[in-house]
């Protein structure tokens, strides 16, 4: 097969364990990012099939529709939201998807956002690094108020961090997820308001969904604290456009700490939180970790193998083993 790895930025698929099982087929890896649909399909029109890194490049079906040659789509994780499913199908390529990164990785690098931010670890190393010495003081957690929003499997994570540093764990979120808190003995806030209003460090777990975009807003941050961090290592579109810099630009919250945005990836620093000097922010590294992209592409690879055996696992769409549309190729030829 001839086969495409799309949007590796940091060279992690030849360097898994996993690659070698791919011997005898042509690989491509590419690491960057092809946004408009044309560009996009005239990139991939020769391969077999595609290997997409979580949700980093939609595939719409004006693309899928562009690729005569496209069998088989090998998606890392079980999100397929980005993926025209039904164009595949009715072009007879199949889809597989499975795999998972565990909390640790995003639930670390949470942490390590807190930390770096609340003691300027960046700005202490820059100032170090310029010949200088201490020019900053610092926060400690002990005795703060971290406030959790959605108590899931990297809420809990870091609300158990937060508990052995000596904080006062609360949390709010659905029915669902402030019942799990109070069961882990955790408090939840008796309000929304008061949620936002009472936390030091609020971080953010929360899925993105069409229940859950813009869900914080303006009124929201309002609330908060002049010395409150907000840190949202989820999505950023679970904060209302705009809202987030406005607030900053207010002073309340008074410091963020970002590891998403609305596009992505954002370069030449074009985002308007990045340089602000009250935000720390992160490309997108949250599950950028060495076990999860090994984890990740074993299962892509298991997918690209059994396709190419004729016994495709994790479908999505097992209907696109039907007869094609006309012109298209025969799933598994």
């Amino acid at each position: 097969m001839r086969i495409a790895v799309l949007d590796d930025y940091a060279g992690a698929f030849r360097t898994a364990p996993s690659f070698a099982r791919l011997a005898g087929h042509e690989v491509t890896v590419f690491a960057d990012t092809v946004k408009d649909p044309a560009a996009l399909a005239e990139r991939l029109r020769n391969f077999d099939a595609l290997v997409l890194t979580q949700q980093r490049s939609p595939l719409p079906a004006a693309v899928v529709e562009a690729l005569p040659e496209l069998r088989f789509v090998s998606q890392t994780g079980r999100n397929t939201g980005h993926l025209a499913i039904e164009a595949c199908t009715s072009r007879g390529v199949l889809v597989s998807a499975g795999g998972a990164g565990g909390p640790e990785a995003t639930g670390e690098l949470a942490w390590a956002l807190i930390l770096a931010s609340l003691r300027h670890i960046p700005e202490e190393e820059r100032r170090l690094r310029d010949g200088q010495w201490q020019g900053s003081v610092g926060t400690g957690l002990k005795g703060k108020v971290l406030g959790i929003y959605a108590y899931g499997r990297i809420g809990a994570m870091v609300a158990r961090v937060g508990a052995a540093f000596g904080m006062r764990v609360v949390c709010w979120g659905r029915e669902g997820s402030t019942e799990r808190a109070r069961t882990a003995g955790y408090e939840v806030a008796g309000s929304r308001e008061a949620f936002f209003a009472m936390a030091d460090v609020l971080s953010l777990h929360i899925a993105l969904n069409d229940a859950t975009r813009g869900i914080v807003g303006p009124a929201d941050l309002a609330l908060m604290k002049p010395s409150a961090l907000l840190v949202n290592t989820s999505r950023a579109q679970i904060i209302a456009p705009g809202a987030l810099l406005d607030a900053l630009q207010q002073g309340r919250p008074g410091f963020a700490a970002v590891d998403v945005f609305e596009d992505e990836p954002v370069l030449g620093a074009a985002h308007p939180l990045i340089g602000l000097p009250n935000v720390l922010c992160t490309p997108h590294l949250g599950y950028a970790e060495r076990g999860v992209y090994d984890a990740l592409y074993d299962t892509a690879v298991d997918q690209l193998l059994a396709f190419a055996a004729g016994a495709p696992v994790n479908l999505v769409n097992p209907g696109a083993r039907a007869a094609p549309a006309e012109g298209a190729p025969a799933a598994g030829d």
